[in-house]
């Protein structure tokens, strides 16, 4: 138990943590570049309980979601203000997210304004960039990415967290898009 002077993990904080532990530990991939960057992002998240949360300075883990409408052959994409490319939806856990499958789908939602998205829990990728993000410091997002599927004929609506966003062809992607990013994303996808 904490005391008055030694600040309490949350219960949220601990759930978050514990489901990026988990999505990663589950998470099957035969790359070993994939494989090296999991035990990776597991050594990270053992030192630090906070991991999830962008106050955690040294890093946290972000959660993006791939989203594709029902036929596959369709992907969603923003036109990310700090980035300046067009990237998959996603961002930062949130102390309201029960897990990080809670995260990606919220992301995905806020971001499209489609409500009805479906979301698979298994991790599908995962990557690690350096960012300046919220924090105005540089830090480093530990992205973890699912897949998440609209209704054919879902309307995408813009937020304020995005300067655009569109429905792409899969294999017609914008000029300014991260494209290997995306396309490696998309044949995950296929897979499923």
């Amino acid at each position: 138990m904490a005391d008055a002077e030694t600040p309490a993990v949350s219960d949220t904080t601990s759930t978050l943590h514990d489901s990026a532990v988990e999505a990663l530990t589950s998470w099957k991939t035969d790359e070993w570049t994939e494989d090296s960057l999991r035990h990776t992002m597991l050594a990270f998240l053992a030192s630090n309980p906070d991991g999830c949360l962008r106050s955690n300075e040294a890093g946290h883990i972000t959660a993006s979601s791939l989203v594709l409408d029902e036929s596959g052959r369709n992907v969603l994409l923003t036109l990310h203000p700090r980035v300046g490319r067009w990237i998959q939806l996603g961002g930062h856990c949130e102390e309201s997210d029960a897990t990080v499958v809670d995260a990606a789908l919220r992301e995905a939602r806020e971001e499209s304004g489609i409500q009805d998205v479906r979301i698979d829990p298994r991790l599908l990728s995962a990557h690690t960039h350096p960012i300046t993000c919220s924090l105005g410091k540089p830090t480093r997002h530990l992205d973890l990415r699912f897949l998440v599927r609209a209704p054919a004929g879902s309307v995408a609506v813009r937020s304020h967290e995005s300067t655009d966003l569109r429905w792409w062809p899969v294999d017609a992607l914008p000029e300014s898009a991260e494209a290997d990013t995306i396309s490696h994303l998309v044949a995950l996808a296929k897979l499923r």
